[in-house]
């Protein structure tokens, strides 16, 4: 049974946090959490009466800091983070094809999917793809830091997210337009940086992009390497 996860957006970096739990399950998981709004996601799991097992990240990202050691602290959870970010202090270090019980029945399948970063994970739950910064709402992440690749980038999603059932929900780490959940289907027919798109194409377009540095990068990603636990903005 396809089910949907708690949705939670960032407007400051338009981030989308996630939590999962099925109906009737004490435990849940989160994805990307940010270290802004640590109190309004406590508030929802307190809310719901539920127990906070796993906290995944998707990559070591640029513009926020995560509240995944603070979550890890103040509730016991564990840290999981794609072994390829350089996130030293989490505890799983996730490999691709990792699957990861979070829940009595539940489970994250994990996807490598470099391109983003060189250490880029995608998460599958019951039918969702939490596609981080690697597929986007009509587009995808930027190349250009972090071990990135365009050419890398277009094979993750070609052969691996674009392999995925047409009616996988799909649910990105940023949306910048008010959108807030696609499936693959129409990102395959319609994404405007990869259907119908061959390789070298793309690797030209995303090298023409010539995008500005982000804001919070040199904050951003040492904190996020240590879980969000040393930081100042």
């Amino acid at each position: 049974m396809q089910l949907n996860p708690i949705q939670l957006f960032d407007a400051e970096s338009s981030t989308f946090t996630y939590i999962l739990a099925a109906p009737g399950a004490g435990d849940a998981a989160i994805i990307d959490p940010v270290d802004r709004h640590f109190e309004r996601d406590l508030a929802h799991l307190e809310r719901l009466g539920l127990r906070l097992t796993h906290v995944f990240e998707t990559h070591a990202h640029a513009d926020h800091v995560t509240s995944a050691g603070r979550l890890r602290a103040h509730t016991g959870a564990k840290a999981c983070a794609p072994s390829g970010c350089g996130i030293a202090p989490a505890e799983i270090q996730l490999q691709d094809g990792d699957r990861i019980g979070f829940a009595d029945g539940e489970e994250l399948a994990v996807i490598h999917t470099p391109g983003h970063t060189a250490g880029s994970m995608c998460y599958l739950w019951r039918g969702n793809l939490f596609s981080g910064d690697t597929l986007l709402i009509g587009g995808c992440g930027r190349t250009d830091f972090q071990g990135g690749s365009a050419g890398d980038l277009y094979d993750s999603v070609t052969r691996k997210l674009f392999t995925l059932d047409a009616a996988t929900r799909v649910w990105p780490g940023h949306d910048y337009k008010g959108q807030s959940v696609s499936t693959i289907g129409w990102e395959r027919a319609h994404n405007a940086r990869l259907a119908g798109r061959g390789r070298a194409d793309f690797i030209a377009l995303m090298a023409a992009l010539d995008l500005p540095r982000p804001g919070l990068m040199d904050v951003a990603v040492p904190a996020n390497r240590n879980l969000g636990l040393a930081h100042s903005v």
